[in-house]
């Protein structure tokens, strides 16, 4: 007997897209993404081993409405459009389905789940075996004794597949696979908007199906009175009748689609060995190119060559010669291995190194140091103080340094910052992933031929095994990552000059890193105490808000609870703008916002949500991140997140502590200067807009900031026509959301609702702005088309960042890419000035041999733990550095302060 595989293609493209490959953000040479559809093939592979089908078909959506479409004209209205970088990798996919001979199927007006039901009761009837493998549980009503669906799923880091019969179903639901249709009808589906019985979710449909067996009877009953159904539940099953027999119709999978059933055309064939390999090449995946030996038996392509000696330490003679050895060089490609570090209260980060990988001459020296941190330190220390490094995450290796004696100075190229660089828009770049789009090496493959298992989180660059054997997990991974770097090195080296990006990296991206480092090591200090004193406040007022609620309420209830919440609201207060979901009434921020002036209580409401957040994210949240030893927060400060070059903070975000209300501000209270220090804080003035006015050339805005004049009192004054000095606050508060707003490319519609005007209202006002500012419309409209030419904008500097989006079908992807295209080359400059100032603080507060560190920087906002007796010299350098950091046409301004915690800094 054989087997067909029906594979659900849109539902596993998006499961390896989102799941199996989501941390792999593959691209090709131009920047096409490809981790979707080599996630794809990953489990298409596995599944044809293990199964040996001998048919295979790939069922696709057709774009365009289908037949649930014309039942429900609602369905999948909520659902978000997929993303460029998933909608991109179709094409590839089928392309590659094409080459390989496998069978595609898609049929206007009907779904992939459509046609996979037709085929698998075709493949039953003809005797086959039918596995269905897609992520969508809602093939489980498919399910018999001949027909089997298969759900890969991550669990902990790795891949399984879950297996569902018609055995799995009942044991899991007790109820029949088809019956699953009928609970549908009840609880609906809110990923597809199938609406369902309003109130009523999946435990109670399960219990009702399995009572009355299928929604007609149920009515049935209900009618004629022989039900026990009682209540609310009731009266929702009667009201909903139309909507229940609805959904389920909108559920049930079609298993009489018009589609051919020519099983000829769905056996397995011989692959175009030719058309696949030259596809495997064009996309990089040059692990499977070797799998099925595409290059010619026993052959492997080129890039996949890791022919290189290893030589593992294990005498302190060998060490010596090797520590001879560096000593010659002028840089060192390396790459440590590290532990957890147990009770090692001092550490900021609690690992320490355990053993350390170099690669020179064609050759990975390997030697374990495992927690002899003395023996590393005496023969490693002059090395990293005196040699340019190379490596993967630098940063976090100055910190493993710093905490040990060790003080890098010379990082020279750290390849996952190469890659931000390269690609700014990915946020993820974890070594293997580049290393299969850069290199053509496959981590994953090299591990597996030496011994350690295919496991996804076997490869967290910093969890290390403890095994010492000569094939452990750590020594296979060290000789690997580190041959890796030294490819990656010469590659993007050569990518980052040919782009014109070599001087950003060389001369602000890479002397960064041991000035951001630098600040997680050095820390702010936070008093605990006063932290959690204000804790106890925001709780007391709490509890104030929350009597406040429930008088206004006239009942207690769960204002935490969005069921409870709205039942008060909507039922009981009856207010407008009630918006119903499937769990209740919708309660978010947008809707209360909508209503707050119609009750006292939803301003209450709004004013206890706040407070609550405050408390659970910036005060109890704050406090776990305090590090025993020195009582100071070490914040992470990343340079590879945001793809306008901006530094984001993490574990905790040092960058989101609220600044609009006087509450959020007061936790900034508890940071402290250390002792004998205060605070040195210079922020500067207007930084987007003088880059603006710069680039744009607008003579009015450069005339502004050339007279020192207030900005928005001139915007207002110019679009009102009225004289500078009569302009009201409120029109300078109008103008100042328009000089920003412009920045990041404000619409019509953003602007009204900032406002609280109409969108025709405001659409004038922007119009008016950019007659009188017609420098700033040149420069908007010129770097949107310049954009969809050239495929990327670049700021002052040189960072470039790739827009897709301009090219895309959709209209709403492509006007993000038009305000991508305006705000990168402003919010981009602006950062790359504040990290040439950062570069600049950090440098001369060393070579003056100043005891005053950098401890944070937000925005465009930077803050010295100063010592009282350096505080002028350091003044002068802030400010200096600042100022100084680029000559544009206008000047930069920073402005200072001082002050005995961060709060009175601002």
């Amino acid at each position: 007997m054989g087997r067909i595989l029906l594979i659900d293609g849109n539902s596993i493209l998006n499961r390896a897209f989102y799941g199996i490959m989501g941390n792999k953000m593959l691209m090709t040479e131009d920047g096409t993404y490809t981790n979707a559809v080599y996630g794809f093939l990953s489990i298409l592979f596995k599944t044809e081993e293990e199964l040996k089908p001998e048919y295979i078909v790939v069922a696709f959506d057709k774009k365009g409405p289908t037949k649930r479409h014309e039942m429900y004209k609602e369905y999948k209205a909520n659902r978000k459009g997929m993303p460029e970088e998933l909608a991109c990798q179709m094409p590839i996919i089928k392309e590659i389905l094409q080459a390989m001979n496998i069978k595609i199927i898609e049929k206007e007006g009907y779904e992939g789940d459509d046609i996979i039901g037709t085929l698998s009761r075709f493949g039953e009837k003809n005797g086959l075996e039918v596995t269905i493998l897609s992520g969508d549980r809602d093939n489980f009503q498919l399910a018999t004794d001949k027909i089997t669906i298969e759900i890969p799923r991550t669990k902990a880091g790795k891949t399984e597949t879950d297996y569902y019969d018609r055995k799995k179903v009942i044991e899991e639901y007790g109820l029949e696979p088809y019956q699953l249709i009928q609970v549908k009808g009840l609880m609906g589906d809110t990923s597809d908007n199938i609406p369902g019985v309003p109130g009523v979710g999946e435990k109670t449909a399960i219990a009702l199906i399995k009572e009355y067996t299928d929604i007609d009877n149920l009515y049935k009953k209900i009618e004629v009175g022989e039900d026990t159904i009682k209540g609310k539940l009731r009266e929702k099953l009667v009201e909903n009748k139309e909507l229940a027999l609805l959904s389920r119709e909108l559920g049930r999978i079609n298993i009489n689609s018009p589609i051919e059933e020519n099983l000829e055309e769905m056996k397995k064939d011989e692959w175009d060995k030719e058309k696949v390999l030259e596809l495997f090449k064009k996309y990089r995946f040059n692990r499977y190119i070797e799998r099925f030996s595409l290059q010619g038996e026993g052959t492997k392509p080129e890039e996949q060559n890791t022919n290189f000696e290893v030589k593992e330490i294990s005498k302190e003679a060998e060490l010596q010669s090797l520590i001879e050895l560096l000593e010659k060089e002028e840089k060192i490609i390396y790459y440590l291995g590290i532990k957890e570090a147990k009770d090692k209260v001092e550490y900021i980060i609690k690992e320490q190194i355990v053993s350390i990988s170099v690669f020179l001459n064609n050759t990975v020296y390997y030697y374990e140091f495992d927690e002899n941190k003395e023996e590393f330190i005496k023969y490693f220390k002059t090395i990293f103080e005196e040699k340019e490094l190379v490596g993967y995450e630098l940063s976090r290796d100055y910190i493993m340094l710093k905490q040990i004696g060790i003080t890098p100075k010379h990082f020279k190229f750290d390849v996952k910052i190469a890659a931000y660089l390269l690609n700014p828009v990915s946020s993820k770049y974890p070594l293997d992933g580049l290393s299969i789009t850069y290199t053509g090496t496959d981590i994953l493959e090299y591990l597996k031929k030496n011994g350690v298992k295919e496991e996804k989180e076997q490869l967290n660059l910093f969890e290390m095994n403890e095994e010492k054997s000569s094939n452990s997990k750590q020594k296979q991974q060290g000789i690997i990552y580190v041959y890796v770097i030294s490819k990656l090195e010469k590659i993007l080296q050569e990518k980052l000059t040919n782009e014109g990006s070599i001087e950003l990296f060389n001369n602000i991206e890479m002397p960064l890193v041991e000035v951001l480092a630098d600040m997680q090591y050095v820390g702010m200090k936070v008093d605990k105490e006063e932290l959690v004193s204000y804790g106890e406040v925001l709780k007391g007022e709490l509890e104030a808000l929350t009597k406040e609620i429930h008088n206004l309420a006239g009942e207690e209830f769960n204002i935490n609870s969005p069921k409870q919440l709205g039942e008060v609201l909507f039922d009981k207060l009856k207010l407008p703008y009630a918006k119903k979901t499937k769990s209740g009434y919708s309660t978010d921020v947008e809707v209360l916002e909508k209503i707050k002036n119609e009750h006292e209580i939803v301003s209450k409401i709004l004013d206890y949500r706040a407070m609550a957040k405050l408390n659970s994210t910036y005060v109890e949240g704050l406090i776990p991140y305090i590090n025993e030893s020195d009582g100071k927060i070490h914040s992470y400060f990343h340079q590879t997140v945001t793809a306008t070059g901006r530094i984001s903070s993490t574990e905790p975000n040092l960058q989101n502590i609220p600044t609009r209300n006087e509450a959020g501000k007061k936790i900034r209270k508890a940071f402290k200067p250390s002792e004998d220090c205060i605070f040195l804080d210079a922020d500067y003035s207007q930084i987007e807009l003088r880059v603006l006015a710069h680039i744009s050339g607008d003579e009015h805005m450069i005339e502004a900031f050339m007279k020192d004049e207030d900005i928005h009192k001139q915007a207002a004054s110019k679009v009102l026509n009225v004289p500078i000095e009569e302009v009201t606050k409120e029109q300078r508060a109008s103008a100042k959301a328009v000089n920003f707003g412009i920045v990041y490319g404000i619409s019509d519609f953003g602007l009204a609702g900032q406002l609280g005007i109409s969108r025709k209202e405001a659409k004038v006002y922007i119009d008016q702005y950019l007659e009188k500012y017609s420098g700033i419309k040149k420069f908007m409209d010129t770097i949107v088309e310049d954009a969809k030419e050239k495929g990327y904008v670049e700021t002052l500097f040189n960072r470039r960042r790739q827009i897709p989006e301009l090219k895309s079908s959709n209209y709403m992807v492509r006007q993000f890419g038009a305000r991508a295209a305006m705000n990168t080359p402003i919010q981009g400059t602006a950062a790359d000035i504040m990290k040439i100032a950062m570069i600049q603080v950090f440098k001369r507060l060393e070579e003056a041999g100043l005891k005053s560190k950098l401890v944070l920087q937000v925005h465009d906002e930077l803050i010295i733990d100063t010592v009282i007796e350096e505080k002028e010299q350091v003044k002068e350098i802030l400010k200096t550095s600042m100022e100084g950091a680029i000559k544009l046409k206008i000047p930069l301004k920073a402005e200072l302060g001082e002050a005995k915690d961060w709060y009175e800094a601002k």
